[in-house]
């Protein structure tokens, strides 16, 4: 009888170690000549990897899916071990590359002892591991904060950490559109902390250093090098996953992005955006922020004021439950296979599902000591994490993926805030309650 096949356990006993040299090299040549190609890629180097002949890690602010293939090319000749998303792993058009570049995957934003033993692996072989401290791509364009305890993580391995700032990759591949808009990506690649400054610096203060350079805006960016980047289907497109309440009227959900346009339908609120990603008003009396970033800032803020005034605040919408079969990989580029349907629900004490499984009535609860945020997923029409060390998708029945993403993060800053905002956004929360600790 022939043994059913179980990819979670193959994923699981994997062994790690520097990637093959023949796959590795092309996979550089096609970093080098196909991926990066039409981006226009500028690709600056202060400090070499290569002059570093033993273990080190990469640190990068996140910006797209194109990330890896400017890496590669900083990095280049040494070899690099990404951290990866374990989702990723069973879809079928990554696997294998995935397995031949010996990537190493992690369940996001959770604790992960397996995870931990494949980078002592590839470290005790003087490899190079290469992972985002966000712990995902960013989702609007700014970055967020790195996980709590990235720090002593840094310290407990003690080895160099190199740091590669990108601008202009999440302008070439946005969280909205699955096309590739071609016009700037830019990588720089120098030390960050050596062995001796990772002894010498407390954690919070390696914490708060790598935050500092993540502190980046490419819509900002862009906005000094006016780079034009060229889409085909139109710069709005599907903008409203993020830029879904009006600010000038305050209605939510009524925001209709397509091509070249952003408007409420509630009350004729309206914007073009240019291929400099520059909005342009289309009466003087429209109110539109100066960003998609800012919009999202605003919506931010609404959510931050509206938590604190309503105890008994709640947001519920009906979805579509996600999960990744064992005995077969994931096609068609989906990141999950629908095994159940029900009503997803943030309120003041969590998350929660109640629905439906595989046929069987099933529902969770998890307080906000479990959950902050949400793996970035390929695009901002779906939201996941893990429950029980289980990987979920949920694809709610109208796009507030983006809101559903802010309201948690804000939920959990008013009620514990370990996984707090950058300081420079502390105004958003001037004169109001932040956390657990600071409540009666």
């Amino acid at each position: 009888m022939k043994k059913e096949k179980d990819f979670h356990h193959e994923l699981a006993t994997r062994k790690y170690g520097k990637p093959n040299p023949v796959f590795y090299f092309i996979y550089w040549f096609a970093c080098r000549f196909i991926i990066t190609r039409p981006f226009h890629p500028e690709i600056k180097v202060i400090d070499k990897l290569s002059d570093c002949k033993g273990p080190a890690f990469i640190i990068w602010n996140h910006q797209s899916r194109r990330d890896h293939a400017m890496l590669v090319r900083a990095a280049w000749p040494r070899r690099i071990n990404f951290l990866a998303e374990e989702a990723s792993f069973f879809r079928s058009h990554l696997a294998t590359v995935f397995k031949l570049n010996r990537i190493i995957p992690k369940k996001v934003l959770s604790s992960d002892l397996s995870s931990l033993r494949a980078i002592r692996e590839v470290i005790k072989k003087n490899g190079v591991v290469a992972f985002a401290p966000e712990g995902f791509a960013t989702v609007f364009g700014d970055q967020q904060p790195i996980v709590p305890g990235t720090g002593r993580f840094l310290q407990v391995f003690g080895i160099p950490v190199y740091f590669a700032s990108l601008q202009g990759g999440y302008l070439s591949t946005s969280k909205f559109s699955k096309e590739d808009r071609p016009g700037k990506f830019c990588t720089q690649l120098q030390l960050l902390f050596s062995p001796d400054d990772l002894r010498n610096m407390t954690p919070q203060q390696i914490e708060d250093k790598i935050n500092g350079l993540l502190h980046h805006d490419d819509y900002k960016w862009n906005k000094e090098h006016h780079i034009r980047y060229v889409s085909k289907e139109g710069m709005c497109t599907n903008l409203s996953d993020a830029c879904y309440r009006c600010p000038r009227c305050g209605t939510e959900f009524e925001m209709v992005a397509e091509k070249d346009y952003i408007e409420c339908k509630h009350c004729g609120n309206k914007a073009t955006m240019d291929e400099y990603y520059e909005f342009h008003k289309a009466s003087e009396d429209c109110v539109i922020p100066e960003s998609p970033t800012e919009w999202v800032h605003l919506e931010r803020q609404a959510i931050i004021d509206e938590i604190r005034k309503d105890p008994d605040y709640s947001f519920s919408v009906k979805v579509k439950l996600g999960y990744i079969p064992k005995d077969h990989l994931l096609k068609d580029e989906r990141t999950s296979e629908v095994c159940g349907e029900g009503i997803y629900t943030v309120d003041h004490k969590g998350v929660h599902y109640k629905g439906t499984r595989h046929g069987e009535e099933w529902s969770f609860d998890l307080d906000y000591n479990q959950i902050y945020t949400y793996p970035s997923s390929v695009m901002l029409d779906i939201f996941s994490t893990y429950v029980n060390e289980e990987y979920y998708d949920f694809t709610p029945e109208y796009r507030c993926a983006g809101k559903v993403t802010l309201l948690t993060e804000e939920m959990h800053r008013y009620h514990i805030n370990k996984w707090k905002n950058f300081p420079w956004f502390d105004y958003m929360y001037e004169g109001k309650e932040c956390g657990i600790d600071l409540k009666d």
